[in-house]
């Protein structure tokens, strides 16, 4: 039966190779878990985290909530009389620049990242138009109320080396880090080339399709 990486094992198998058993350790282990996964996201894109999300806009308002989790928009689409548009990515300035009004509306042509939680688009809404956006979503963290994910399936090596390079400023002076980084590293070079891969031929189906 082959290694299936869950939550718990994890949690042990770092235990293990820090071979420390003070509480104080044993206590930061989700901290080195947590801060592996935002690491690695960080490094790396990869499709199952892709997203396709399809709601409505409201007429006459031109920020938009972005969906729980999001981490980058890859594009934006608006449904008009049954034609889909694309909507473009501009920055905030030329939005303001080109729609200085937002009380007068339109068909909304461009967007932006108005902070972290929301979208601006440009013009302001006429109407509650169809939309759908294809955005990266941030993985749900690993934790005892859910012990698999992205990074537990397809890159467990890199989650348990990542964590136990996060466990060294905690534990300091450990010589163990340079085999540690190694083999970090080694496993990530091998995600970053499926991962560029992957996006390759996701291309190339596009402008094929």
């Amino acid at each position: 039966m082959s290694y299936v990486m869950t939550y718990n094992n994890l949690v042990a198998d770092i235990e293990s190779y820090l071979e420390r058993t003070d509480q104080a350790t044993l206590s930061k282990i989700p901290t080195f878990i947590g801060l592996a996964e935002q690491v690695i996201a960080s490094e790396i894109k990869f499709l199952g985290n892709l997203v396709v999300v399809s709601s409505n806009m409201v007429s006459d308002q031109p920020v938009i909530q972005k969906p729980a989790r999001w981490r980058k928009t890859v594009s934006m689409n608006v449904t008009v009389a049954g034609e889909r548009r694309p909507i473009l990515l501009r920055k905030y300035e030329y939005l303001r620049e080109f729609w200085p009004d937002p009380t007068e509306t339109d068909v909304p042509e461009y967007y932006c990242d108005y902070n972290y939680d929301h979208w601006l688009v440009a013009p302001t809404p006429s109407d509650d138009y169809a939309y759908e956006v294809l955005y990266y979503e941030r993985i749900q963290p690993l934790d005892e109320s859910n012990q698999t994910n992205w990074f537990t399936q397809y890159a467990p090596q890199a989650l348990l080396y990542g964590s136990l390079l996060q466990a060294m400023p905690f534990l300091k002076n450990d010589e163990r880090i340079p085999m540690w980084q190694q083999q970090y590293q080694a496993i990530m070079e091998v995600l970053k080339t499926e991962d560029v891969a992957r996006i390759g031929d996701r291309q190339a189906v596009v402008r094929d399709s």
